[in-house]
């Protein structure tokens, strides 16, 4: 079959769920039979997230192959259980950056080059590139932003000259948020048909309309906004606030949205299956036992913690709810234990503790004091990256004496860098050259047959995603292993340790890599999964 396209554009405000709106799309035509393709198009003039601070942009997302891309890859990924590379991520700083290769290495023939069409073809080149690498039959395109906004326009120029190029097959969704003011208590859908109109603007007219409000949508309204964008009611979605966002496809599927979009795209359900998924949905309602999970951070003071540490903290949804229960996250700050050694009490109100991964000095010193409490306490401990690197340090300062063990990240100048800087990584540091730079992507490990890792995992090759310079350093490992530390994972090509346990504690684990990257609602990540297993352990033997 001819390939279908799907652009998903924001109207009104953003943040209101595109993101997950396009990868509960991807689910559902999944579940009619369809091989699919997620894309998120950024409008930012970086070449990719990597160099975007959390607290600013929230997660950075690593497929792969090391792509540094927006979360909503993480959305795709764990919706649709398919593997994200570069080819599902555009910004308009690897457009720009490509065009102007191209013009200096004269691939344009020696024409001039224009903003338009050359940037939006550029646009579309990747679009197919991406759905030729996938073999996709259905290609969705989520545009970040709103139709409001300026620098969106190159993009909807891209989906406007595929539509007229191919009428047939190209299709638009806009997501728009219709607000409830609380003085008057109903739904306003004003907002929403402006949004329309400056769609219409841009020589695009919506195929479909999904409603982001705090209730479902009034008949009342569908019929006014169907009026407004001459769409018959059935394609004005209601997509109402919802318990979890793994609700999302199976609301969509109340309003029979699937048959509704393969109507419009001229297809026919080849099967009908979201039976794992409704499972799920309605599992993850019933649940009534809590488990206290603390992460102990820093960027809690910013934007959202959840946009922060989205995948650490569906990895540890996913995780909780396989042993039927719901997950209570704590944010501990980090710098607290800093000030005051006092306020580590607060670790006892939690049954387990994450530090997850993170840049830069500020707050390590409070991790550290934080991995020790829990090795004291034989409290459950889970380092993800950073918090491998924290434990290192924690272990070598209390255990082996070594008071001055420290990151040559936190101090270049430590009498005993126990991490240190990647050999690789020491050219770029001094060159400042940091965009895309880290060791970054899938590398397999190797594990210890008598570990906790390879009780988890139940096989002894695996293969997770990482980001980082610093490392474990080999010159300690020895010492560290003697003095009770198990080398439970290594990258065998560069003897690389990936992996450490502290043997006489009941779950103290630390990963050179970014687990939560490669997590499922319905197939938890082993680590994390092992890991709330000994959180509710402890959380009962409390009681």
């Amino acid at each position: 079959m001819t390939s279908k396209y799907i652009f998903i554009v924001g109207g009104v405000m953003s943040s209101v769920g595109k993101g997950v709106a396009a990868a509960a799309i991807g689910k559902i035509l999944q579940s009619k039979g369809y091989k699919v393709a997620n894309i998120k198009a950024d409008m930012y003039v970086n070449i990719d997230a990597g160099t975007i601070r959390p607290a600013e942009h929230g997660e950075v997302f690593v497929g792969e192959d090391g792509i540094e891309a927006d979360q909503d890859l993480g959305n795709y990924e764990r919706f649709t259980d398919q593997v994200c590379t570069a080819d599902n991520y555009i910004t308009t700083g690897q457009v720009y950056q490509e065009i102007i290769r191209r013009e200096r290495n004269l691939e344009f023939g020696g024409e001039d080059v224009e903003v338009v069409p050359d940037i939006p073809n550029e646009i579309i080149r990747r679009i197919k590139q991406c759905q030729k690498k996938n073999k996709a039959e259905i290609v969705i395109i989520e545009i970040g932003g709103t139709v409001g906004e300026y620098q969106v326009l190159l993009f909807l120029e891209a989906a406007r000259m595929m539509k007229a190029h191919d009428a047939a097959n190209v299709f638009t969704i806009m997501v728009s948020y219709l607000p409830t003011p609380i003085l008057l208590g109903e739904q306003k859908s004003k907002p929403t048909q402006y949004a329309i109109r400056t769609l219409n603007s841009a020589g695009i007219q919506p195929d479909f309309i999904l409603c982001r409000a705090d209730k479902p949508v009034t008949p009342d309204i569908k019929r006014t906004i169907s009026t407004v964008c001459s769409l018959p009611k059935e394609r004005i979605i209601s997509a109402p606030d919802v318990y979890s966002i793994y609700d999302i496809p199976v609301n969509f599927e109340k309003e029979n949205f699937g048959e509704v979009i393969l109507r419009a795209l001229g297809l026919k359900a080849r099967k009908k299956d979201m039976r794992d998924w409704k499972k799920l949905a309605g599992k993850i309602k019933k649940i009534k036992k809590e488990v206290t999970i603390g992460i102990v951070g820093k960027y809690f003071n910013f934007k959202s913690c959840k946009d922060t540490y989205i995948s650490v903290i569906e990895s540890i949804n996913h995780a909780s709810w396989h042993f039927n229960f719901k997950p209570k996250v704590v944010w501990l700050e980090a710098e607290k234990y800093e000030q005051n050694k006092k306020n580590l009490k607060e670790l006892d109100r939690v049954a387990g503790i994450i530090v997850p991964g993170g840049f830069g000095q500020r707050g390590s010193e409070g991790m550290i004091l934080a991995a020790e409490y829990a090795r004291k306490n034989k409290m459950p401990y889970f380092g993800l990256c950073l918090g491998m690197q924290i434990l290192t340090i924690s272990f070598a300062r209390n255990v082996l004496g070594l008071k001055e063990a420290d990151s040559t990240e936190f101090n270049p100048k430590t009498k005993h860098p126990v991490i240190s800087t990647m050999e690789e990584q020491k050219n770029n540091i001094q060159e400042k050259n940091y965009g895309a730079t880290m060791r970054l992507g899938a590398y397999e490990a190797r594990l210890a047959k008598d570990s906790l890792a390879f009780k988890a995992y139940q096989q002894q090759k695996i293969s997770e995603r990482h980001r980082h310079r610093y490392e474990f350093n080999n010159a300690y490992r020895k010492l560290l292993a003697e003095a009770g530390m198990r080398i439970a994972g290594i990258n065998q090509p560069g003897d690389l340790v990936e992996i450490i346990e502290i043997i006489d504690h009941p779950w103290m684990v630390g990963v050179q890599f970014h687990p939560e990257f490669t997590s499922r609602p319905l197939r938890p990540n082993p680590l994390f999964r092992d890991f709330v297993r000994a959180a509710i352990k402890r959380q009962a033997s409390k009681k």
